[in-house]
């Protein structure tokens, strides 16, 4: 797997630069717009930039804009933190509430490394586990058995169909989200090479251009693709359909290979993907560059993909 080269996002248009240092005389408001274009200058995602922005507000709201960073000690934050939960007089759910707490985490812990604040009153602050159900993934056997079917349909004397066994594979190769599946481009593709074929993941949003990644292809991948080029023929994108459309085929290939309902789908090959490459030994950030995720939120994935696992007992 091959990482491409990361895109630095251009600052926000009138959003000032922070020019002069941060210091614990600095007030919260000003703290907040730095910490914006430092989120942007580190490429965290759109969403994750977008949540962050509105937990601070909330933050700048309860102290005041004029607050000064020295004056903010743990015992504010967990001030804060108690009003979120049962003052604002509006819903806080456990995991928005595990997210702000976050978001408060890494705030303020680039405030020390800036060298605004010389103790992180975030630091002592602890998360409440957010119980969250586990992913579906797939056994060895069922993955067995779904690419089983889907050759077999491949190779079907009446009604050959090359797709589904193209489709299943790419997933189980690479982990790729919907969307990222439906902007695959055959230009995108390089299999002149079989033993070194990849796929380049593309963003149209430039803001995303972080999450591009060229991913390593699977020989299986290079021997169905000219089956499925002659049958489907299509001439820009590797898929010519809807994502719908594809979710109809994971449905069909889940009932050939007498799978459980709902056991077959983008998230569930996506995670079944990442655990059999965890199980593997694959290095962690490159495992977390593999499924295009920041480091923030890599750690609730890693959390899961090391729940998924573990053996059963």
């Amino acid at each position: 797997m091959e990482q491409l080269e990361l895109f630095p996002t251009p600052k926000p248009a009138g959003e000032p630069e922070s020019t002069e240092a941060l210091t614990k005389s600095t007030t919260l408001h000003r703290a907040t717009l730095a910490f914006h274009l430092h989120m942007h200058d580190q490429g965290f995602s759109e969403h994750t930039v977008r949540a962050f922005d509105s937990d601070l507000r909330l933050l700048s709201r309860y102290l005041g804009r004029r607050k000064l960073l020295g004056d903010i000690s743990t015992d504010v934050l967990q001030g804060f933190l108690g009003y979120l939960e049962h003052e604002r007089g509006v819903p806080c759910k456990p995991k928005s509430l595990a997210r702000r707490l976050t978001a408060l985490k890494v705030f303020f812990s680039w405030l020390v490394e800036e060298e605004a604040i010389s103790e992180d009153p975030a630091a002592s602050l602890l998360h409440r586990p957010v119980r969250t159900p586990l992913p579906h993934v797939l056994s060895d056997e069922a993955v067995s058995q779904l690419l089983d079917a889907t050759a077999a349909w491949r190779d079907d004397s009446e009604h050959p169909d090359a797709r589904p066994h193209l489709l299943v594979t790419l997933l189980l190769d690479t982990g790729i989200k919907k969307g990222e599946c439906m902007n695959i481009s055959l230009q995108d593709l390089d299999t002149t090479r079989p033993d070194s074929a990849s796929v380049l993941i593309r963003y149209d949003d430039f803001r995303q251009r972080y999450k591009e990644r060229k991913l390593r292809l699977s020989t299986a991948f290079c021997r169905v693709l000219p089956q499925y080029l002659t049958q489907y023929q299509p001439q820009v994108d590797l898929f010519e359909c809807t994502a719908r459309n594809l979710e109809y085929v994971l449905d069909a290939c889940e009932r050939r290979a007498g799978l459980s309902s709902h056991a077959v789908s983008f998230e569930n090959l996506r995670w079944t993907s990442a655990v059999r490459d965890f199980r593997r030994g694959m290095d962690q950030d490159d495992l977390r560059r593999k499924l295009g995720l920041s480091r923030i939120s890599w750690t609730e994935t890693l959390e899961k993909l090391q729940n998924l696992a573990a053996p059963a007992l």
